[in-house]
């Protein structure tokens, strides 16, 4: 009897199977949707986890296009940084390295002046 022991393996060599958000980056996506549910301005999302990329799609109803998309992708981690808010119309509102700074773009939208 042979015994084959399989060759060692290392797991960063591995690509990942699929890329998800972490609980740390939800947190600060979900903190952001309430309070956007609350002014009655969003009404549903969606989380998509693929191959390369990581997407929370926000929607103002259920059955239409996202009103904006959140997205992950950490190939771009190096380059033009992993996070991005896209639009309904697909134009980058804003992309950066740092979660927070980014969504700093839809929190402007939650402000509205008092009269």
């Amino acid at each position: 009897m042979t015994l084959h022991t399989p060759p060692p393996s290392n797991i960063r060599e591995m690509p990942p199977l699929q890329v998800a958000f972490h609980r740390t980056e939800l947190s600060v996506i979900l903190s952001l949707y309430g309070r956007f549910v609350a002014a009655g301005e969003w009404r549903d999302y969606g989380i998509s986890c693929l191959r390369e990329v990581a997407v929370f799609s926000v929607f103002r109803r259920t059955a239409e296009n996202p009103m904006y998309r959140i997205e992950k992708r950490p190939k771009l981690r190096g380059k033009q940084g992993m996070y991005a808010v896209i639009g309904m119309d697909g134009q980058v509102l804003r992309r950066g390295s740092e979660l927070r700074t980014v969504l700093r773009v839809l929190e402007r939208k939650l402000i509205r002046s008092v009269e």
